[in-house]
């Protein structure tokens, strides 16, 4: 296995490397907003057809991971809403789902796999950019199942459980802070399910390995070094910024 590892990387370094540039990036922004790496990280290789996407799927899993267990580790005490726990409940039996949709487009439809991804893409940025004001109480848990469960069916098929989830929780009357750590919490538990299922099912193969392995010291670094930082721009520019990165990059995909 370590042979093969090391055999795929000369043949292919430029693709590789401008797939460390493109971790950075996702990064930056999920540890600003707590949400989108998956989406911008796999629009972006969706889009330069760097990798094929079954594999950069499986490799953002792995820096889901990372990336909650370093942010979280940097923001202690954590503030996890109670009512989140319902949310990644329903997230991990969704999961299951989205798991089985992708191991049989991945091995009977890629085009249509690529398609997918690309519409999931761009309605998650338009769902997101309609974000409306946060609400005056906090959604009952039942609201908080439903979109739990989509959003794992999302995790399992792309490792991107975020929108519906983020477009709740932001709608939350919740501080800033909280949000932010309340959804990275949920996203690394559902990643963490999500590898352990097709670990064990045989579904990673050495290239998502590969990729998973050069970018987590990218992870590492990028997020400790913005964990605490304030964004350089306003809450609602930051949106409308990685919205229309978002929406560009799905359109890409199915041009």
């Amino acid at each position: 296995m370590t042979s093969s590892l090391v055999s795929m990387l000369p043949a292919n370094l430029p693709a590789h490397l401008l797939f460390m540039l493109f971790v950075a990036f996702s990064v930056y922004v999920q540890t600003l907003t707590g949400f989108a790496l998956s989406l911008m990280l796999l629009g972006l290789v969706g889009l330069t057809h760097l990798f094929p996407l079954p594999d950069a799927v499986n490799a953002v899993s792995f820096l889901t991971i990372i990336n909650a267990a370093t942010f979280l580790q940097r923001r202690r005490p954590m503030r996890i809403e109670p009512v989140m726990k319902v949310a990644v409940l329903a997230s991990m039996a969704g999961s299951f789902i989205g798991m089985g949709i992708l191991v049989y487009l991945a091995a009977n439809a890629l085009q249509l796999l690529r398609t997918l991804l690309g519409l999931i893409i761009i309605g998650c940025a338009l769902l997101l950019w309609r974000m409306g004001q946060p609400r005056a109480t906090p959604s009952p848990p039942r609201v908080f199942a439903a979109v739990g469960a989509l959003s794992g069916v999302l995790g399992g098929l792309f490792s991107a459980a975020g929108p519906p989830l983020v477009y709740v929780v932001y709608r939350q009357p919740w501080p800033l802070a909280r949000i932010q750590e309340s959804l990275i919490f949920a996203f690394g538990v559902g990643a963490l399910l999500r590898l352990v299922v097709l670990g064990l099912a045989g579904q990673i193969g050495a290239q998502s390995l590969l990729l998973a392995a050069e970018a987590i010291p990218v992870v590492l670094l990028v997020t400790l070094l913005s964990a605490n930082r304030k964004p350089p721009v306003s809450r609602e520019t930051l949106k409308h910024l990685v919205c229309l990165l978002l929406i560009a990059a799905g359109v890409g995909m199915l041009a």
